[in-house]
């Protein structure tokens, strides 16, 4: 159980902020330093055992907000107003005791675990780390608590896994180990960032039910920061709506979703999906993968098991499928990265190389990839006219003022436009740098796309903007695209023919419109009902369905 001394202050509330107002310095090219206000009169309150959702675009102020209360300024930024109180004092007063505070009374699961932990660090070594510091309980004791949240979160061998080092997991199950790193130290308080953005849909019910659980059982409170309104249905007793550092909207979850009251809250509550129809097939593929198996460790642990899919010029084969089903590693063995043990990869009618170094640089120009986090793909001591002319001057020899003209066109294309050529990736929104990644791979004139979850990290209203993007695109440069997602409402928007993925196998594959039509197999549907819902209770029904289901069985 959580701890329960001094858990919340006289009124009641475990947290308080009032009036909050942080600002960062900007540094404008050729210009002077600059300060910025990012978060403007912000207030809230939270109870004990209570759950608060902040919500908004990319660069609402969600992140900045949420880590204010661990006094924390994320890349240089400073609170300049306000209080932040926590169990009845304002940790913003007392600086010198905000170590003891962080881990202890507050944990922090972050959006990117595989930044977040030490790659030369066993798991469960960094999960207890906190609560043995703190001295919240014995190594023993955590070890314990660890290996019992591991299996609450559905993890796999929840005994051993903690003896695996980051890499050796994958990015969903990491996500979970994230989360249980900060349920160990038996915190009053958790800042979840965006949880959850990386977990397929299947899983992702887990996780929820499981941090409902563990919400309900401990007492603790938490500030739940996503994009995904019928994510934060499930979980939120509260939702406030962030837009430019301001507040728009705060109340009942209810009432947000239900009956928004200002017009940026109805936006975000009636995102609608692009409808996209799908082109026939070509009697001839651009891409032909067949029969491709491939292995890890040294063929030991087979990844992809006789995999058959094809791509035809300018069109979208979306790949479906939950964390661990060999998604990410389809694209490496398309991208030589992982040189397949059976099987052949063919592109244009001719076999390529199944190792990276074997292929030409004219293989590596028609087939690029856009990787799901921007910011660990782009140089940050670069300029974007810089990552964006490294393929022209790489590929075709463009210097000078033609490389410079081409990037600007390509801005253009990306609805950025001059202004942006001389900024560095810290100076862009989430959107921006998608954006960035996109016209990057453009500059390369590729035939095929492999795009691995390029929307995943952005909120509706920007994701929408990058679908669409992306269709004008491939209809001005007939390019295709491979889109690895576990995002089904995305795959409706932009897929002409789909591939479900289970353990390595193709497990449902075809048209669009034939993959989404009943009768399903078992994991497809699935899939299908895990995806959520915007209305509060969905998550408990479907939990109920699925146990139903099991029972049935």
């Amino acid at each position: 159980m959580a701890r329960t001394e001094g858990k919340t202050s006289k009124t009641g509330k475990l947290l308080e902020i009032h009036n909050l107002r942080i600002e960062a310095t900007v540094y404008p090219p050729g210009g002077d330093p600059e300060n910025v206000v990012i978060v403007d009169d912000v207030s809230l309150t939270l109870e004990p055992g209570k759950v608060l959702g902040l919500i908004g675009e990319s660069g609402a102020g969600k992140s900045t907000v949420g880590l204010s209360s661990m006094g924390y300024g994320r890349g240089g930024v400073r609170i300049t107003g306000g209080k932040v109180i926590l169990n009845g004092r304002d940790i913003l007063k007392d600086r010198p005791g905000l170590r003891k505070l962080r881990g202890n009374e507050v944990c922090y699961v972050a959006q990117s675990a595989a930044a977040a932990f030490n790659p030369a660090h066993r798991l469960m070594r960094q999960v207890v780390e906190a609560s043995v510091k703190h001295g919240v309980c014995s190594r023993a004791e955590a070890e314990r608590r660890a290996v019992a949240l591991f299996r609450e979160l559905s993890l796999p061998d929840p005994e051993h896994i903690g003896e695996r080092f980051p890499h050796q997991v994958s990015g969903g199950q990491l996500q979970r180990v994230m989360t249980a790193m900060a349920l160990c130290s038996q915190p009053d308080l958790i800042v979840f960032d965006e949880p959850t953005t990386a977990l397929d849909v299947t899983t992702q019910i887990d996780v929820l039910a499981a941090i409902k659980k563990a919400i309900r059982d401990t007492g603790v409170a938490a500030l739940y920061i996503t994009h995904d309104l019928a994510v934060v249905a499930q979980v939120s007793d509260d939702i406030m709506v962030l837009r430019h550092g301001k507040k728009v909207e705060y109340g009942a979850t209810q009432q947000i979703i239900g009956e928004p009251k200002e017009e940026y809250t109805r936006a975000l509550v009636s995102v609608h999906h692009i409808a996209h129809e799908e082109k026939k097939p070509a009697p001839q593929p651009l891409l032909l993968v067949k029969n491709v198996t491939a292995s890890y460790g040294g063929g030991t642990v087979k990844v992809l098991k006789n995999v058959s899919v094809d791509i035809n010029a300018g069109q979208t084969l979306a790949v479906v499928g939950e964390s661990g089903s060999g998604k990410s590693t389809l694209a490496r063995a398309i991208t030589g990265l992982l040189p397949p043990s059976e099987g052949s990869i063919s592109f244009e009618g001719r076999t390529l190389p199944p190792r990276l170094a074997g292929r030409s640089k004219e293989d590596l120009r028609q087939l690029q990839m856009i990787y799901q986090m921007a910011d660990v793909a782009m140089n940050p001591r670069q300029t974007v006219g810089t990552i964006i002319g490294r393929p022209l001057q790489f590929y075709f020899g463009m210097r000078g003022r033609e490389r410079k003209e081409r990037v600007l066109e390509l801005l253009d294309k990306i609805e950025m436009g001059k202004g942006f050529l001389d900024r560095y990736p810290a100076e862009l929104s989430g959107g921006q740098k998608q954006r960035v990644c996109i016209a990057r791979s453009l500059a390369a004139k590729p035939k095929l796309i492999i795009c691995d979850e390029v929307t995943s990290a952005l909120d509706p209203l920007v994701a929408n903007g990058i679908l669409k993007l992306l269709l004008e695109l491939q209809k001005e440069e007939n390019v295709a695209y491979l889109f690895i997602t576990h995002d089904l409402a995305t795959v409706k928007s932009i897929a002409d023919s789909i591939a479900v993925m289970y353990r390595g196998e193709v497990v449902r594959y075809g048209p669009k419109s034939e993959v989404l039509k009943p009768p399903f197999d078992a994991y497809t549907d699935l899939l299908l009902s895990s995806v959520p819902q915007m209305q509060v209770g969905w998550l408990e029904k479907a939990i109920s369905g699925r146990r139903m289901e099991a029972a049935g069985n």
